[in-house]
């Protein structure tokens, strides 16, 4: 899977999650630029980006995220 298309699938898990059809990610995207991105809806986000890429993520990989960037690198490496 192309990392454009890896973005697209994230942003869309996004736009669900937060209900904001607004939301324009990039790599360099992190949760002070987006309305509504807190501690409890990151849980929520990363659950649901598990459930769609079928993978799981260790709880070190999560805290060492600065960016949507970092997550999708995560997500390739699975």
């Amino acid at each position: 899977m192309e990392r454009t298309e890896v973005l697209k699938n994230i942003n869309t898990i996004f736009i669900e999650v937060l209900d904001e059809e607004n939301i324009k990610l990039t790599e360099n995207t992190s949760a002070a630029d987006v309305d509504g991105w807190d501690s409890l809806t990151h849980i929520q986000l990363v659950v649901s980006v598990e459930k769609f890429f079928k993978i799981r993520f260790t709880s070190k990989e999560i805290q060492s995220w600065k960016n949507v960037g970092e997550m999708m690198d995560c997500i390739k490496s699975k």
